[in-house]
């Protein structure tokens, strides 16, 4: 092996799946994730398919430049999955066939009232001089090879078999390779655009090559990723970003709602029941997507009463009761109808805080006056009423999340400024 500070780590995904445009590798994120926390850099991500010249290409190239190989995938019982045959004929090395593996994926099978396939043998046989990795979760082992002054290291593909083996068997050897300590933290924002977000901490970005500030902008959200490298200490990394932190939030204020990696509709959530408040939900353009993510959250049944979907006029005036002659004067893309749907809903289930929302997403049905991505949104409660108007940019999809979102913060910054006590 090289020098710790040399070490070139490789993250291989394999499968021919992953060359098309239905499949997304998202292993290697999580891989990566868990590297980065061991203060380990990958250098290179392959994704090869299944033919089987490329992947002994490929895995001869990962041979000549890397010191740690993780390939993923590949290690299951059919014709195409190749990894293990092609990692053994590449090294030189025969697959030796282990009697005590065929039986765990025989008892597998037999555990759910099941005969093994034949093709299960496949997954028995090991690398020669290989240590097996144990599968909980499925039937391909993985390996770990020492070969060459290289570690090689097959996971399968499946996530819920290759996240677990990873942290058990894996993660844990790999810690004697650590060449610094880390540290992150996410940044959360919504209500202000990237550009301003921009302008606010430009003077803010760092100059030290071990403390890193990436921008990152979604539909209705913008992150900020912290990150910061040591070699003396998990202190020193900890400190570096906590300081870089505090300036940013100095800036941005109110606008970061999360700094935990929560979702806003967590945020909202706790804050809901730290202020011992309910919620009720009327929606239109967003269709059910505000009422789906607050109960996506464990635990909503304390302070969300009632979501209702009032997609047509018709069910806007009967199961909110807003007025036909306030859909006729003003229609139904309008911040009156959206303050009438936000007060029906909040009467109508009792809540303490009660959202409305209608508009355009599109990608018809837009006019000049009222264009594609027109929303209203609207917030009630006790002693008032508020309403904003959007324009939201994008295809239906992001329109509909960006409403969701939007309503959503409209309720987090309500709450925020009455508050009992400081959790958020």
């Amino acid at each position: 092996m090289k020098a710790k500070k040399d070490l070139k780590i490789e993250i291989m995904a394999i499968g021919s799946e992953l060359l098309t445009p239905y499949f997304q590798d998202t292993n290697s994120l999580f891989l990566t994730e868990r590297l980065n926390d061991l203060g380990m850099k990958v250098s290179y991500k392959t994704i090869v398919g299944d033919d089987w010249d490329d992947l002994a290409l490929s895995i001869k190239q990962s041979l000549s430049r890397s010191d740690i190989i993780i390939a993923i995938g590949g290690l299951g019982p059919t014709k195409d999955d190749r990894t293990r045959e092609a990692f053994a004929t590449v090294l030189e090395r025969k697959l030796i066939f282990n009697k005590e593996l065929l039986q765990k994926i025989e008892e597998r099978f037999k555990r759910r009232g099941l005969s093994m396939p034949e093709v299960n043998k496949k997954q028995s046989y090991v690398i020669d001089g290989a240590e097996i990795l144990e599968n909980r979760n499925g039937t391909a082992p993985g390996l770990w090879i020492n070969a060459r002054k290289k570690k090689i290291i097959l996971l399968p593909g499946p996530p819920h078999e290759l996240k677990p083996m990873f942290d058990k068997s894996v993660g844990p050897y790999l810690q004697k390779f650590k060449t610094d300590y880390t540290a992150r933290t996410v940044l959360k924002i919504t209500g202000l655009a990237e550009s301003k977000i921009e302008t606010l901490i430009l003077d803010l970005h760092p100059d030290d090559p071990n403390l890193m500030l990436t921008t990152l902008a979604h539909p209705g959200q913008i992150e900020i990723h912290l990150s910061s490298h040591s070699k003396k200490s998990q202190e020193q990394a900890d400190e570096r970003v906590q300081k870089l932190e505090k300036n940013i939030l100095e800036r941005l204020k109110e606008n970061v709602f999360s700094t935990s990696g929560e979702e806003l509709e967590e945020v909202v959530g706790k804050l809901l029941r730290l202020n011992k408040k309910t919620l009720a939900v009327a929606e239109s353009c967003s269709g059910g997507l505000i009422g789906h993510r607050l109960t996506n959250v464990p635990g909503s049944s304390d302070y969300f009463l009632q979501g209702v979907v009032a997609y047509s006029n018709e069910a806007k005036i009967s199961a909110l009761g807003v007025s036909p002659a306030l859909i006729e004067k003003y229609g139904a893309v309008s911040s009156q109808v959206a303050e009438a749907m936000a007060k029906g809903i909040r009467e109508k289930a009792r809540s303490s805080l009660g959202i409305g929302v209608t508009g355009i997403a599109g990608p018809s049905g837009g006019t000049p006056e009222k264009p594609v991505g027109l929303v209203y949104t609207a917030l009630a409660w006790d002693k008032g009423l508020e309403f904003i108007k959007n324009i939201f940019l994008g295809n239906r999809d992001k329109i509909k999340y960006q409403s969701s979102q939007k309503a959503l913060d409209m309720v987090r910054r309500h709450l925020s400024k009455n508050k009992k006590g400081k959790e958020a």
